[in-house]
């Protein structure tokens, strides 16, 4: 059987727990070798990241979708921006599609099967390796690896850091752990958004099974600071996000429960009644690290360092800008402000959290 354009197969609670490449022969009928040549071949996406673990194990509410062309490869070590370099820390640009960290399961892998998949924190050490070779390969045995005081989504470009020693580790952590640290974010959003702040308590399970605001005080408190950065009509917004916090997939809930989710999600959608669709075909999750700031852990000078908006991202911008010419910089003041809940605070299991207005300036 051959994938045919956009092949979806649901995994159901039966067929939990199987290999990938196991349940595709299931439900494609063909042979085994057929199976690893369309998965080696970077044809098979979960949840829309490109798979190429024959022996990943699945879960129920997976979804695997068959592409009728390889997808791109994916970024290698040399392909890395190393922002900043000492000592003490490491600053890089995160390229989309690539994970920051193994997962715990993962991490038992053998070397060959961690080959296939690197992470972010797995291709560091090469990089910098290579740099300081001037661009000649190292012995893998010699990297000296780094150590990941934070992350972010894989689907996410921009800014990471990490540290290169364990005191450093610690400081870099606490600060993360404290908020002290300075996070700016760029989203491409469903919607007209206006300026303000997202407030509310974060669970694993909002009683769906998804991460999400509980509509009380139970779970770990998260706010994110909103302003937009330029409008497109009534149908997009390029808005600026400020994390006052820094929990899992904090900014993607917020936009999504206020009812603009960023362009590109396929896990948080906007509460029901929402108005808008995402009609921009983003390859992925229109998200960028833009800005990070911290206290470096030796010195004790603050830190800034930003990153432009990748070329993904730039390319949708400059098509929806071309396709009605009504894209305008978003307002300032604070007499904008994302649209509360039209209801009282909601049970635990629904989708939309508590927001206030911006403060006023200080004049």
């Amino acid at each position: 059987m051959k994938p045919t354009p956009g092949t979806v197969h649901h995994v159901d609670p039966t067929a939990a727990g199987r290999t990938l490449a196991a349940f595709l022969r299931a439900v494609m009928g063909t042979s085994w070798s057929q199976i690893q040549r369309l998965i080696r071949g970077r044809r098979v996406q979960i949840h829309g990241n490109v798979c190429t673990d024959a022996g990943r194990r699945l879960r129920a509410g997976d979804v695997v979708k068959l592409l009728p062309v390889a997808a791109p490869a994916p970024p290698g070590p040399l392909d890395l921006r190393l922002v900043h370099v000492d000592a003490a820390v490491v600053v890089v640009e995160k390229p989309p599609g690539v994970t920051t960290t193994r997962h715990g399961e993962e991490r038992a892998w053998p070397a060959r099967r961690r080959q296939v998949q690197p992470t972010l924190d797995e291709m560091v050490p090469t990089a910098l390796a290579a740099r300081d070779a001037g661009g000649r390969r190292v012995a893998r045995q010699r990297l000296v690896p780094v150590r990941a005081v934070h992350r972010i989504d894989r689907e996410t470009s921009g800014l990471v850091v990490f540290a290169r020693s364990v005191p450093a580790e610690r400081i870099l952590a606490e600060q993360f752990r404290a908020h002290t640290t300075r996070r700016r974010y760029l989203a491409l959003c469903v919607g007209r958004v206006g300026a303000g702040s997202i407030v509310s308590h974060l669970v694993r399970d909002r009683g769906d099974g998804r991460r999400g605001s509980s509509g009380t005080d139970e779970g770990k408190r998260a706010v994110t600071h909103v302003r937009p950065v330029e409008h497109f009509g009534d149908d997009y917004t390029l808005v600026e996000c400020v994390l006052e916090t820094g929990r899992t997939h904090q900014i993607r809930i917020h936009l999504a429960e206020s009812g603009h989710p960023v362009c590109g999600e396929r896990v948080y959608s906007a509460p029901r009644g929402s108005r808008g669709t995402d009609a921009s075909a983003a390859p992925r999750v229109m998200l960028h690290a833009a800005s990070l700031g911290f206290v470096h852990p030796l010195s004790g000078a603050d830190l800034d360092f930003e990153s432009p908006l990748p070329a993904d991202i730039r390319a949708v911008l400059a098509r929806l800008r071309g396709a009605d010419g009504t894209a305008t910089p978003g307002p300032r003041g604070p007499e904008t402000g994302i649209t509360p809940p039209s209801r009282p605070r909601p049970p635990r299991g629904s989708t939309r959290p508590a927001i206030r207005p911006p403060r006023p300036r200080r004049r």
